[in-house]
């Protein structure tokens, strides 16, 4: 009997032992099914850079280089990061048609698919700004009043207060930023194209950029009134003052010199 009862399996036995494979089971899967992500998500990123680097040959290795190293027609774009070619490219100024003191924006070329190619190689190249997300650079519940003050603090000098844009020397001017995408603007700040200089995250945080982009929003926006009249592309109350001064006295001294002639003619006859 004792020998019997020996060999009799406890009733947990069934149990204990289906634990067993399921935990070896979920191990497994843990131990090889996030190495399959990965190694795919990896293939995948290297197709996108082998794509982008025939896009680049094509159409930017004539000024910039063949390795991106940079010529004497065209600056070096290692390190220059995803940011900075997804502005460039998606605001159509680059490929430039020309070297010049301001490359100007132009309509775009390549989809935005090609563009996140292009942007992946130049990344691979050197470490720089990535592509913002769309939560990065949405101005939805931004402060509209703090981006003011630090718009024109830290840019208004070049794009004027209300960002119509401004000469600057030599041929170069601070373009338009009226309509200009929201993300195209942050991208901006990131990474500081042609003459304008780079406002990071240690300088402008998120937030301040975000401010920034609502202030823009705000006052070249569809809705935004002017009280004033035209605006004279938002030059401020001393130029549009001594606009009226000068347009506005010249014509009463033109209707008092008119009235006067006048006057002298009616009394000769």
């Amino acid at each position: 009997m004792k020998k019997l009862s020996a060999r009799r399996r406890h009733p947990l036995a069934a149990l204990v032992v289906l634990t067993i494979a399921l935990a070896a089971c979920a191990g497994l899967y843990t131990a090889f099914a996030p190495a399959d992500k990965a190694v795919a998500e990896e293939t995948a990123q290297t197709l996108t850079i082998e794509e982008g680097k025939k896009l680049y040959a094509v159409g930017c290795a004539s000024c910039h280089g063949t390795g991106g190293q940079g010529t004497s027609d065209g600056p070096s774009l290692v390190g220059v990061g995803a940011a900075a070619v997804d502005f460039q490219v998606g605001t159509g100024r680059m490929p430039a048609q020309q070297p010049g003191a301001q490359v100007p924006k132009k309509p775009v070329v390549y989809s935005q698919a090609e563009i996140d190619q292009l942007a992946a190689y130049i990344s691979s190249l050197g470490a720089g700004p990535e592509i913002p997300t769309e939560n990065e650079y949405d101005p939805e519940g931004a402060d509209i009043a703090e981006g003011g003050e630090l718009f024109r603090t830290n840019c208004a000098q070049c794009h004027n207060f209300t960002g119509k844009g401004g000469a600057l020397s030599e041929g170069k001017y601070a373009p338009s930023l009226e309509g200009v995408d929201p993300k195209h603007i942050y991208e901006a700040m990131q990474t500081g194209p042609q003459n304008m200089p780079s406002f990071p995250d240690t300088t402008l945080s998120e937030e301040n950029k975000k401010d920034i982009i609502a202030y823009l929003d705000a006052v070249n926006s569809d809705d935004t009134v002017e009280p004033g009249g035209l605006s004279l592309g938002g030059l401020g109350p001393v130029s549009e003052g001594l606009f009226g001064w000068v347009f506005g006295l010249g014509a009463l001294i033109a209707v008092a010199v008119w009235v006067a002639a006048r006057t002298a003619k009616a009394k000769k006859s």
